[in-house]
């Protein structure tokens, strides 16, 4: 897997972003990144999990969901995520979930989704997004949720050691 990196010009000071690519159809970025056609056109994104503010892209499936970090997580918004998720996957599109930073709440929803998709654990899927998004940090709260929805028990304290 690889990441691909879009030059743009802010301030006029140009800026790498990039996305990361998870799996062949699982990406995961800054809301930042959903702005850039160009990199939405290079990765050949067309759908869009957005958790930080609705972008519209041309072309491309959006669902925006208001979940905040630092907070628990509703079971709901959870499961409507993870299914956005899937079944984009399953029509062969290639899903970008995008946060404000994308470190915490789109690792959580990459995280859920493998752990769907790929009948991993949670720290095994946690694991296999590190993998390819080092900066992947589930806040406290926000991990919690993820267990207490799929039922498993793992501390934050035991993440933080993986």
């Amino acid at each position: 897997m690889r990441n691909i990196p879009a030059i743009l010009k802010m301030e006029n000071n140009p800026k790498i972003f990039t996305m990361n690519q998870i799996r062949p159809w699982l990406f995961i970025g800054k809301y930042r990144e959903t702005l850039d056609s160009g990199l939405l056109k290079i990765n050949r994104i067309n759908a869009m999990l957005q958790l930080a503010e609705l972008v519209n892209q041309p072309e491309i499936t959006c669902l925006y969901l208001a979940v905040e970090d630092g907070i628990p997580m509703p079971h709901e918004k959870l499961k409507t995520g993870i299914e956005f998720i899937k079944t984009n996957q399953n029509d062969g599109r290639r899903v970008l979930v995008a946060c404000g930073a994308g470190i915490s709440r789109s690792a959580a929803f990459a995280i859920a989704s493998l752990k769907e998709v790929e009948n991993l654990c949670l720290l095994e899927a946690y694991k296999a997004v590190k993998q390819h998004h080092p900066e992947t940090l589930p806040h406290p709260a926000i991990w919690q949720s993820l267990c207490m929805y799929f039922d498993e028990n793992v501390s934050f304290t035991e993440l933080l050691k993986q």
